[in-house]
C-alpha cells in the first residue's frame, strides 16, 4: 500500500537559502510578499511563518508543499508574454536561483515605498562549479547593483564563491535593498 508523500517533510528536506534567513526578520512587518519563482515554497513557508501574506508564483505550483489562508498562488509562466503583475506592489520582492533578465525591472519595480528587495542567484564564474553554465541564466558582476541603481538603496550585497550547505561552492550574487519613502 502506498502512503501518500509526507509534504511537511519535504518542505524541511530542503532549507531556505542563508541570504533570505539572514533578511526574513527585517521585511515590513505584515507587508505582503512576492515570492517569485517559488518553487516548491521553501521561501514562501519561511515568510509565511514570519506573518507575511505571500503571493507565490511559479510555473508550476504542484510542488508547492501547503496551502495557507494568507497564501495566494499564481500559476505563471514568467518567460512568456507580459509582466502579470502590472501595478501590484509589494513589501517585499523575493527572488532566489532565477533570472530572466526581461523582467528584471518589473521585479525592482514591484517593490513599494519601504518596501525590499531580497534577491539572491547564480553568477558569473559558476559554470567552473557546476550548472547552471549557460551565460543567460549567471548574473554578471554588478548585475543586481545596476538594476536597482536609482530605484532602491542597497543595504547589503555579496558577489562570489560561497560555500553552500552540501558542502560545494558555488558563485552567488545577492541583494537587499529598499525603497527609501521620499
Amino acid at each position: 500500500m502506498n502512503e501518500p508523500p509526507d509534504h511537511a517533510a519535504t518542505h524541511k528536506a530542503i532549507a531556505p537559502e542563508a541570504w533570505v534567513v539572514r533578511f526574513a526578520g527585517k521585511l515590513p512587518p505584515g507587508g505582503r510578499v512576492l515570492d517569485l519563482a517559488c518553487g516548491r515554497g521553501r521561501h514562501t513557508h519561511l515568510i509565511l511563518d514570519h506573518g507575511h501574506p505571500v503571493t507565490a508564483v511559479d510555473i508550476d505550483l504542484s510542488r508547492l508543499t501547503r496551502q495557507h489562508p494568507q497564501l495566494e498562488a499564481i500559476e505563471a509562466d514568467l518567460e512568456r508574454g507580459a509582466w502579470l503583475l502590472d501595478g501590484r506592489r509589494f513589501a517585499a520582492v523575493v527572488v532566489v536561483n532565477y533570472l530572466w533578465r526581461p523582467i528584471l525591472a518589473n521585479i525592482v519595480g514591484a517593490v513599494e515605498t519601504g518596501g525590499v528587495l531580497v534577491y539572491t542567484t547564480f553568477g558569473r564564474g559558476q559554470e567552473r562549479f557546476g550548472k547552471p553554465t549557460n551565460p543567460d541564466f549567471l548574473l554578471q558582476p554588478g548585475e543586481l547593483l545596476e538594476a536597482v541603481r536609482g530605484e532602491l538603496t542597497v543595504h547589503a550585497y555579496e558577489y562570489g564563491e560561497m560555500p553552500m550547505p552540501s558542502g560545494q561552492i558555488a558563485v552567488r550574487q545577492s541583494i537587499y535593498a529598499r525603497r527609501e519613502p521620499v
